[in-house]
């Protein structure tokens, strides 16, 4: 397998460690990318794009799932940074529809901590419904918490997007994609998409579906997680489809590679400014550690910590030897990092897909040889 980019002097156990997951067949196609000072230090792709031997080429992007939700937290830092949005006013404050059936209270800072109490919806749709965003963003108004908003964590898989972005949407007169690709990626030149135009589809990848194909697979059928990912019923094939590429769908359907995601989430590791773009302002940045709730989440099942749109550090979780480091990943592998102590932002995305819903030892056994080299420069 011929691994492609570049490696810094210094790095090559990164490479090495790139490598191996190839040679020991765990890839198909895979980028990973670390930025220090928000510069590229290490850029690398190998593989294949597609199942049918495309190459995974230097500008392959392919749907990462839920790291998107770190761009869609972004494009809500970035209003309230600008004072557009008060994180801890009421969302119907923005959205006057969203008070009903007892959401009055609901606070915009609960969308970016998974616990609005509306990780799922009630209405049984079919998955082509994400595709029409008044359809969803109507339910969620409507629709009655499923515990109090608040008091736990309960992930919000994909009606995350829909209600961030809605807020961006009242606030700006524009779509959370739109607001993303002109006031952050744009600015910074990143490849990164949340509603892809047609003209990229030739370069995108495709997605080969996890072994585990149904993520409700096991769980008890009344449960917060089951009624999650019930509706709708995600498949990885979806991804393939022109339908799923074209919508806005801002906690599941962001397409990128491994260099556009460093590119954007620099910022939380740069505080704010990258590449002489300053996009917010330091201390606008710094909100992603400002802790929201810990503890078990009513999804996932396993211990959390939220902070302002990010994961933050739990005992176990060996992201990196900081505590000031923000991460989310995606269905089936993609991660990124943010060491703001640091200045490091690390991020790998992959078309294999594994099981896991937030990264997988892939990653982490490339980011523990990254930290591993970057000790003794």
């Amino acid at each position: 397998m011929e691994i492609q980019g570049r490696c810094a002097p210094g790095y090559d156990a990164v490479r090495d460690a790139f490598a191996r997951n190839f040679s020991e067949g765990l890839e198909l196609g895979a980028s990973f990318c670390a930025t220090v000072d928000g510069e590229p230090v290490i850029d690398l792709w190998a593989g294949d794009a597609d199942e049918h031997g495309m190459p995974w080429s230097r500008d392959t992007i392919v749907n990462v799932y839920s790291t998107t939700k770190t761009m869609a937290a972004l494009c809500l830092l970035v209003l309230a940074d600008r004072g557009l949005v008060d994180l801890d006013a009421p969302a119907a404050r923005y959205w006057p529809e969203f008070a009903a059936n007892g959401k009055g209270d609901v606070r915009v800072k609960h969308f970016l901590s998974h616990s609005a109490g509306l990780s799922g919806l009630d209405e049984m749709v079919p998955v082509e419904a994400l595709y029409d965003w008044d359809r969803i963003t109507g339910l969620l108004a409507a629709q009655a918490p499923w515990w109090t908003p608040g008091s736990q964590s309960g992930y919000h898989a994909i009606t995350q997007g829909y209600l961030i972005g809605e807020i961006v949407r009242r606030v700006t007169g524009v779509s959370l994609g739109t607001f993303f690709r002109d006031e952050i990626a744009g600015p910074l030149g990143a490849d990164f998409h949340i509603g892809l135009a047609d003209a990229e589809f030739a370069r995108t990848g495709e997605l080969t579906p996890p072994p585990a194909a149904e993520l409700v697979a096991g769980l008890p059928a009344d449960s917060v997680a089951a009624r999650t990912f019930r509706s709708p019923a995600l498949n990885a094939l979806d991804s393939r489809t022109p339908g799923w590429r074209r919508a806005e769908i801002p906690a599941a359907n962001g397409h990128g590679n491994a260099r556009s995601v460093a590119a954007v989430q620099s910022l939380i590791a740069c505080g704010g400014e990258v590449g002489g773009r300053r996009i917010l302002s330091s201390a606008g940045a710094a909100r992603v550690f400002e802790e929201q709730l810990s503890g078990p989440d009513l999804v996932l099942g396993g211990p959390l910590r939220f902070g302002l749109g990010y994961g933050l550090p739990l005992p176990g979780l060996p992201l990196g030897p900081n505590p000031r480091t923000a991460f989310w990943g995606g269905w089936g592998g993609s991660l990124v990092v943010a060491d703001a102590d640091a200045r490091v932002c690390l991020a790998y995305v992959m078309n294999r897909m594994g099981n896991g819903t937030m990264g997988d030892l892939r990653a982490a056994l490339i980011i523990e040889a990254f930290w591993g080299a970057f000790g003794r420069r």
